[in-house]
């Protein structure tokens, strides 16, 4: 038989640790903003109008999906107007999608925009804002003035017309 020492012994008979330890509670996840571009800014496209901001929309817009689903992006904008980026905020039903302001503000902040444009898809063709178009702009030009990041416009597209809620005097 073999022989056991006595601290072999002692190990084989201490409780049993039912308490988890504790993590350092000073230690944290590093938060790191960058924003990477591979375009000049030279190069970036250049928002003068309405309509410049919807021949872009629609050419970064997916023609199979424009009349089938409903989707909000937004075009980040710096102080000259010039794109930044075209982010996707969310893609819904039919007649209908969420915009989670969180998420439009976070790509926002993150991409340094001094502005933004609002573009959203109805896929019926129809380009009259609802009610609900009406109080998402409302509450995103509102949060957008606490945030200090311009909201340019808001556009509802289809695949032949646009409606600018700049253009006609709503936002």
């Amino acid at each position: 038989m073999k022989q056991i020492k006595n601290n072999q012994l002692l190990s084989a008979f201490q409780p049993m640790k039912t308490k988890k330890e504790k993590p350092d509670w000073k230690i944290a996840s590093e938060i790191e903003l960058i924003y990477k571009t591979k375009v000049k800014a030279s190069e970036r496209p250049h928002i003068t109008s309405s309509e410049a901001a919807y021949e872009l929309a629609v050419k970064n817009w997916n023609p199979d999906t424009i009349e089938f689903f409903e989707q909000f992006k937004i075009l980040l904008l710096n102080q000259s107007n010039r794109v930044l980026g075209v982010y996707e905020v969310s893609s819904g039903g039919i007649s209908q999608t969420f915009v989670d302001l969180r998420l439009l503000f976070s790509a926002a902040l993150k991409a340094n925009a001094s502005g933004l444009i609002m573009v959203h898809n109805h896929p019926s063709g129809k380009t009259i804002p609802s009610h609900n178009d009406t109080l998402i702009t409302r509450k995103i030009k509102e949060a957008g003035a606490i945030l200090n990041i311009d909201v340019v416009d808001h556009l509802i597209i289809s695949p032949e017309n646009y409606y600018s809620f700049a253009d006609h005097g709503k936002l």
